[in-house]
C-alpha cells in the first residue's frame, strides 16, 4: 500500500505543476496538497479524517478570500478544492473563486481554474452563467490552448439555453488547420446534438465533411453524432453505407498511423462504432447488408488476436451478422464465434458468448440447442453474472412447452439473490412469462403468490395492477373467468390464515381487493369471515397506511348483515379521526355505506365489469366557479411558462459585452411588461425548480452485504467447484482459433466418435436440458419469447370492441440506395459533390445524384416552394426492394412524347401555379405522376394515373395517407377505371397535423388487368414544409397580443445578407419571397414578422442585428413549428 502512495505522489507533480521546478520528480515536502494526502493516509478512522478535512477546508476558505493571494497561490489552493471534494466533502465556497480563476488566470491557471468548474458545477448551475463570456473568449483567442480548454469545457457541461451564442464560433473551428481543435469542435457539436438536437440540425452538411476530414481522429469523432443519427433515421444515410464500408476495410486493414494501434489491434474502438453503423443501417435492408458482407468477413478473419479487445470486435462483428440480411456463410462462422466464447473455460469469454447466444437465439433458436449441456452447467455456475445472463438466455427461448421449468429456475435464483436490480428485472420476467404461457390456473396463481412474495415492494407497480387488470377484464371463456377468481380466492384466504406479517405490503394490496371483489364466489366463505381476516391485518404494525386504505376499501365492499356491520361499525370508529385524510374519507365511507345496503349496490356494483369513463378534459362543469371567483376579485389563471417568465424577468441576465448593447424600441409593438425577445434569458430549465443530481452528501461506507469472500490471509481461497471443474476439465475449442481452424477440429473429432459412458449427474443434466430446450428444434411452429406469436396465449384479454379494418397499404420506409462509392482512402472529399463521383454513365450520375440529395430527406435535400422536383419519390414493389421512379427509363420511350399532364389539371386549379409534375411510380400498365397546387386554405396534391397499355385497367383502388397530414379526398367519385392510353385524376386536400421539417405523404395503388391478375405498388411523395405556410397579414398591436399568448419558443443567430445599412431589411426580403412571410413593421435594427401554417397555426418571429448577425426570435402555439422554421430560414439565406 505505501508503494501505491508512493507513486502516486510522486505522479501528482507533473499532473498539476504544482512545484516550481520543471523537472521536479518528488512532491515537495512544503507542498501543502501533500502534506494533506500525507496526513490522510496516516489516520486510521473516518472520524479523525473528517476533522483533518474541515481544518483544511477553513484554511483555504480563510485563504481564498483574502485580497493578498496570488494566482499561482489560488491555483494550489483550487487543486486541494478538488482533492476535498473528491473524498465527499463540500467545498461551495470556492466554486466562485474557480469561475475567478478560469476568467483572470494565465494558462496553468486557467486550466486549473476549469478543471474545478467542470468538477464542481452542472450544467443545471446557477454558477456557470458567469462562465458564458470566458468561453466566449477563450474561443476567439489565438491561443491554441485557451481554444482547446475552452471546447473542452463546451462539450462537457453548458446550459443548453446558451448554444445559440456559442454556436457559430463552435462551427468556425471545424476548418481550423489544427486538428486537434476541429477533433474538440466535433465532440463539443456531439454534446450539442445530444441536448438540443433542433440547434445543430442545418449543419449536417459540416458533419458530412466531418466523416471525410484528413484527420483520422477528427473523423472517428464525428461517429458519434453518426451513431445518434442513424439510430433515429437510417434510411436518410443509406447513401453513407459505401464510404462506412470503405473506412472500415482500411481501418481492418492496417492503413491508419500506428498510434491507434491498441496491443497491435488496429483502431479497435474506431472498428466497434462502424460496425454498430453498419448493423444499423443494414437491419432488414438486402441491398445494403450486400455492401458489407466482405467487410465483415475480413473482421472476422483478422480478429484472432489472444486479447479482450480482439473479442470485443468479435462480439460486434456477430451482433452485425446476425442483425443485417442474412448470408449463409457469415452466419455459420458467427455461430462458430459464439460456440468458442460459450466452451471457453475464462469467465469473461463465456459471458460474452452468452450474451451473445441471447443476441442471436431469436434468429436461430437451434443455436441454442447445439450448447444446451453447457448452458445447463451455466446455471449452477459459482459466478451470479454468468447465472443471470444464462436466466436471460433461457427467457429469450421461452415457450408453452419449456415455461414450468425456466419460471422455476427463475424463482430459484430470485430466493437467493440479494442484489435490488436483479431482483426487479427477473420478477418483471417471471410475471410477464406467467401470463403468456400458464398451462394452468393454478400454476398461474401460484407463481404469481410467489412473485408477490419474493419481489416484495422493489417491484414495478405495474406487475400487480396488471395482473389485477387481468382479473377483473375476464377472458372470452366466462367460466375460466370463474374458476381462475375462485381459485385465487381459496389461496388468499389460506394465506391470510397463516402468517400475514410476513407478507410485502403489495402483496397484501392485491389480496385485499381480490377478496373484496371476489370472495362472494365461494359459497361457503361468509363475508364476516372474511372482514375478521381483514381487520387482522389492520392491527398489524408493519402495514403501511396505503395498504389500510386498499383494506377499508374491500371492507366496504363485504360489510353484509349484522355482523358484518358490526365490524365494520368497529373498524370505521378507530380510523375516522386519523391524522391521515385518505384513511379518515375511507373509514367515513366505510361507515356510511354499511348502513346503508340499497346505496352500497348502486355505488359498488357486484361482479361489474370495467366501463369507460368519460372524462371532461376542459373542465367545463367548473365554468361558473371560475366566472364568480373573478367577479369577486380573483387573479386569472397563468399558465406555467408565463409565471416562469415573470419569475425569470427581475433576474434575467443580458449577456450581451456593455460597449455593443443596443437601444430596444419595441414599445410601438405593444409587448409590454415583457423582456426582449433577444435578450438570452435564462428558461425554466435554470429555475429553481431544477433538482441537483449530485451525490456528494452520499454515504462513504462500503456496502459488503452478500460479497463472496475469496481473498484471506494467505491468498486466493480456492473454491471447491473451481476443483471440480479442473479435475473434470475435457478439451474445448480454443476461443483462439479461426472459424477455419475450428471447423477442421471439428471435422477432426466427428471422424473418430469414442462413445463414453454417462455418468448419473450427466444423465440428469440431460434431462433437465430436454425439459428446457423442448419444442426449438421445430421452432417454426412454437412461439418463443418475443417472436411474433403463431398460436393463441392462455390468458387473453377480451376485446373490447370490433377491431377496426387494418390499413390497406402497410408503410414500407422507401431508401434509395446510391451506387457504391469509389472512395478508397479516407480522404473521401468527393462524398459531398457528386459531380467528382467516378460513374459509367449519363443515366447513373442522374440516379446517384438523387439518391445523395433528395433520398429519405438528408441533410443534402434542398426543397424549396418553387423547386419540389428535387423531392424524389420511389417505388417499393410487392417484393419489397425500393426501385428508383427515374430508374428505369426505358418506360419513357413506350410514352407518347407530346402527353402533357398539365392539360388534365382539375378546373378549379388551372389558373393557378403548380409545382413541376414528376413521376411517382411506374408499373407494368399504369404510371403514376404527381404535383402539387398551392391553395389559400389547404395544399391540393393532384396524382395523374396514365394507362399506358392497350386495354382498359378496372378495380382500381388508390389510398393516400401520412402521419404528419391531414389528408381527404376532394373527388366527386373514386377512380375505378382508366381507359387504353388514357389520364384520369386524383385530387387530395393537405393540412398539417404535426409539424415536421419535411412531410411525406405515402400511398398504395392496386388495380385488376383484364388477364384476371392482380397488381399493386406502393409510393411516397416528399414535402417541405414551407409548401404549407402562408403570410400572416395581422397589424402591430395584434401582433403584441399574440405574442404574449404563444407558450412554444425558439432562439437563433441567423446570416445576414449583407452588413449594410439595410441588411435587415434586405435579409427579411428573402425571408418573405422564399418562405411566403408577412413583415408586419420594421423599426431601426429591428423587425416582427408573421405567418400561419395551414390550416390557421400561427408563427410569430422577432428579428434584431446584433453583432453581425441576426437574432431570430420564434412563437407559436404548436409545439414544434418555430424548430422547423428556424430550420428553413437557415436554409433559405444559405441557399441565397
Amino acid at each position: 500500500m505505501s508503494d501505491v502512495v508512493e507513486k502516486t505522489l510522486t505522479a501528482l507533480p507533473s499532473l498539476l505543476s504544482l512545484d516550481s521546478q520543471p523537472g521536479s520528480a518528488k512532491l515537495s515536502s512544503t507542498s501543502k496538497l501533500g502534506n494533506l494526502i500525507r496526513g490522510i493516509t496516516e489516520l486510521t478512522s473516518k472520524h479523525e479524517e473528517e476533522k483533518l478535512i474541515q481544518q483544511e477546508l477553513a484554511s483555504i476558505k480563510e485563504q481564498v478570500s483574502s485580497p493578498n493571494t496570488s494566482m499561482r497561490q489560488m491555483k494550489e489552493l483550487m487543486v486541494r478544492a478538488i482533492y476535498c471534494e473528491m473524498l465527499g466533502y463540500e467545498a461551495s465556497f470556492s466554486y466562485i473563486h474557480a469561475i475567478k480563476l478560469a476568467q483572470q488566470g494565465a494558462a496553468l491557471e486557467k486550466r486549473v481554474g476549469y478543471l474545478a468548474v467542470s468538477l464542481f458545477l452542472n450544467e443545471s448551475h446557477e454558477l456557470l452563467l458567469l462562465l458564458v463570456n470566458t468561453v466566449l473568449k477563450d474561443l476567439q483567442s489565438t491561443n491554441l490552448i485557451e481554444v482547446c480548454m475552452a471546447l473542452t469545457v463546451v462539450s462537457q457541461m453548458f446550459p443548453k439555453d446558451m448554444i445559440p451564442a456559442i454556436l457559430p464560433l463552435v462551427e468556425e473551428k471545424l476548418n481550423h488547420p489544427k486538428e486537434i481543435i476541429r477533433r474538440k469542435a466535433v465532440l463539443a457539436l456531439y454534446k450539442f446534438y445530444l441536448i438540443a438536437p433542433n440547434q445543430v440540425q442545418h449543419i449536417h452538411n459540416k458533419f458530412r465533411k466531418a466523416l471525410c476530414d484528413k484527420d483520422p481522429g477528427v473523423m472517428t469523432a464525428s461517429l458519434h453524432i453518426y451513431v445518434q443519427m442513424i439510430q433515429e433515421k437510417p434510411e436518410a444515410y443509406k447513401d453513407l453505407t459505401a464510404s462506412f464500408v470503405t473506412i472500415l476495410k482500411q481501418v481492418v486493414g492496417g492503413k491508419l498511423p500506428m498510434d491507434f494501434n491498441y496491443h497491435s489491434v488496429p483502431a479497435p474502438w474506431l472498428q466497434i462504432q462502424l460496425l454498430r453503423i453498419l448493423s444499423l443501417l443494414g437491419k432488414n435492408d438486402q441491398s445494403t447488408s450486400e455492401i458489407m458482407y466482405e467487410v465483415l468477413d475480413e473482421s472476422l478473419r483478422r480478429a484472432e488476436m489472444n486479447h479482450n479487445i480482439t473479442y470485443a470486435i468479435l462480439y460486434e462483428c456477430v451482433k452485425c451478422i446476425y442483425t443485417i440480411h442474412p448470408k449463409s456463410d457469415l452466419l455459420e462462422k458467427a455461430a462458430k464465434c459464439i460456440g468458442n466464447f460459450v466452451l471457453s473455460p475464462k469467465i469473461n469469454l463465456k459471458y460474452l458468448g452468452l450474451k451473445a447466444l441471447t443476441y442471436v437465439v431469436q434468429q436461430d433458436p437451434k443455436l441454442a440447442l447445439q450448447h444446451q449441456m453447457t448452458i445447463i452447467e451455466c446455471l449452477d455456475h459459482p459466478d451470479l453474472i454468468i447465472k443471470r445472463e444464462t436466466l436471460e438466455l433461457l427467457f429469450r427461448i421461452t415457450n408453452a412447452q419449456n415455461v414450468t421449468v425456466i419460471v422455476e429456475k427463475m424463482l430459484d435464483f430470485l430466493r437467493i439473490s440479494e442484489d435490488d436490480y436483479t431482483t426487479i428485472d427477473l420478477v418483471g420476467k417471471v410475471a410477464e412469462l406467467a401470463e403468456k404461457y400458464a398451462p394452468d390456473n393454478e400454476w398461474f396463481i401460484e407463481t404469481m403468490n410467489t412473485v408477490f412474495s419474493v419481489g416484495g415492494d422493489m417491484m414495478q407497480p405495474d406487475i400487480p395492477n396488471s395482473f389485477l387488470k387481468l382479473l377483473s377484464e375476464g377472458f372470452d371463456s366466462v367460466e375460466e373467468d370463474r374458476k381462475l377468481r375462485l381459485f385465487a380466492v381459496d389461496s388468499y384466504v389460506s394465506l391470510l390464515q397463516g402468517e400475514p406479517d410476513k407478507l410485502p405490503q403489495r402483496f397484501l394490496q392485491v389480496i385485499s381487493w381480490v377478496l373484496g371483489e371476489y370472495s362472494y364466489l365461494k359459497e361457503e366463505l361468509q363475508p364476516t369471515a372474511v372482514l375478521r381476516l381483514l381487520a387482522k391485518l389492520l392491527d398489524m404494525k408493519n402495514t403501511s397506511s396505503e395498504t389500510k386504505s386498499w383494506i377499508l376499501m374491500a371492507m366496504t365492499k363485504l360489510c353484509d348483515g349484522e355482523a358484518g356491520v358490526s365490524v365494520a361499525q368497529e373498524v370505521s370508529e378507530t380510523y375516522s379521526s386519523s391524522l391521515d385524510t385518505v384513511l379518515r374519507q375511507r373509514a367515513h365511507e366505510l361507515q356510511y355505506l354499511s348502513q346503508n345496503p340499497e346505496l352500497r349496490t348502486r355505488v359498488l356494483p357486484r361482479d361489474a365489469g370495467p366501463e369507460p369513463l368519460e372524462v371532461d378534459s376542459s373542465l367545463s362543469f367548473l365554468d361558473g366557479f371560475v366566472s364568480e371567483a373573478l367577479a369577486a376579485g380573483a387573479a386569472p389563471y397563468k399558465p406555467p411558462h408565463q409565471r416562469q417568465e415573470e419569475l425569470a424577468q427581475g433576474k434575467a441576465l443580458s449577456l450581451e459585452p456593455y460597449g455593443l448593447s443596443l437601444p430596444i424600441s419595441m414599445s410601438s409593438c405593444s409587448i409590454a411588461d415583457r423582456q426582449s425577445p433577444t435578450l438570452l434569458s435564462i428558461s425554466s430549465g435554470l429555475s429553481g425548480d431544477s433538482t441537483d443530481l449530485s451525490l456528494k452528501g452520499g454515504s462513504t461506507t462500503l456496502k459488503l452485504d452478500g460479497v463472496k469472500r475469496v481473498w484471506g490471509k494467505e491468498g486466493y481461497l480456492v473454491q471447491r467447484e473451481s476443483l471440480e471443474e479442473a479435475a473434470a476439465q475435457v478439451e474445448v475449442p480454443s476461443p483462439l482459433r479461426s472459424p477455419s481452424q475450428q471447423g477442421e477440429a471439428d471435422r477432426s473429432h466427428s471422424q473418430a466418435p469414442i462413445p463414453i459412458p454417462t455418468p448419473e449427474p450427466e444423465q440428469e443434466k440431460q434431462q433437465l436440458a430436454s425439459s428446457l430446450f423442448v419444442g426449438l428444434s421445430s421452432h417454426s411452429s412454437v412461439s418463443l419469447m418475443g417472436k411474433s406469436e403463431p398460436t393463441p396465449q392462455r390468458f387473453r384479454r377480451k376485446a373490447k370492441s370490433p377491431s377496426s379494418s387494418s390499413d390497406a397499404s402497410e408503410r414500407i420506409s422507401n431508401s434509395l440506395v446510391s451506387s457504391t462509392s469509389t472512395v478508397d482512402n479516407l480522404l473521401c472529399d468527393n462524398l459531398l459533390d457528386t459531380s467528382e463521383l467516378a460513374v459509367s454513365s449519363p443515366s447513373l450520375t442522374s440516379q446517384l445524384s438523387q439518391g445523395l440529395t433528395t433520398a429519405n430527406g438528408t441533410c443534402d435535400v434542398q426543397l424549396t416552394d418553387s423547386d419540389v422536383k428535387g423531392s424524389s419519390p420511389s417505388l417499393v414493389r410487392d417484393n419489397g426492394v425500393a426501385v428508383a421512379a427515374d430508374s428505369t427509363p426505358h418506360k419513357d420511350l413506350d410514352r407518347p412524347k407530346d402527353l402533357c399532364f398539365s392539360s388534365h389539371l382539375p378546373a378549379e386549379l388551372s389558373g393557378l401555379s403548380h409545382s413541376e409534375i414528376t413521376p411517382l411510380c411506374s408499373d407494368q400498365s399504369l404510371d403514376l405522376s404527381v404535383c402539387h397546387v398551392q391553395k389559400e386554405e389547404y395544399l391540393a396534391l393532384v396524382i395523374f394515373m396514365y394507362n399506358s397499355s392497350s386495354s382498359d385497367i378496372q378495380q382500381i383502388l388508390l389510398e393516400v395517407d401520412s402521419d404528419e397530414l391531414e389528408v381527404s379526398c376532394v373527388c366527386d367519385s373514386a377512380v375505378q377505371e382508366v381507359r387504353s392510353l388514357s389520364v384520369a385524376v386524383c385530387q387530395y386536400s393537405l393540412t398539417v397535423k404535426r409539424p415536421s421539417v419535411h412531410v411525406e405523404v405515402v400511398g398504395m395503388v392496386s388495380y385488376q388487368l383484364p388477364v384476371g391478375t392482380h397488381q399493386s405498388a406502393q409510393f411516397s411523395y416528399k414535402l417541405p414544409l414551407t409548401s404549407f405556410i402562408r403570410p400572416l397579414t395581422v397589424s402591430t398591436e395584434e401582433y403584441g397580443k399574440m405574442w404574449l399568448d404563444f407558450s412554444n419558443d425558439t432562439k437563433q443567430n441567423l446570416t445576414l445578407i449583407s452588413d449594410g445599412q439595410e441588411s435587415l431589411t434586405a435579409t427579411l426580403n428573402v425571408l418573405k419571397k422564399k418562405l411566403q412571410l408577412h413583415v408586419v413593421e420594421i423599426i431601426g435594427m429591428e423587425g416582427i414578422v408573421a405567418c400561419r401554417l395551414l390550416q390557421d397555426q400561427p408563427c410569430l418571429m422577432h428579428c434584431r442585428v446584433h453583432a453581425g448577425t441576426l437574432a431570430v426570435w420564434l412563437r407559436s402555439p404548436v409545439p414544434d413549428l418555430p424548430d422547423c422554421l428556424i430550420y428553413h430560414c437557415q436554409r433559405a439565406l444559405q441557399e441565397h
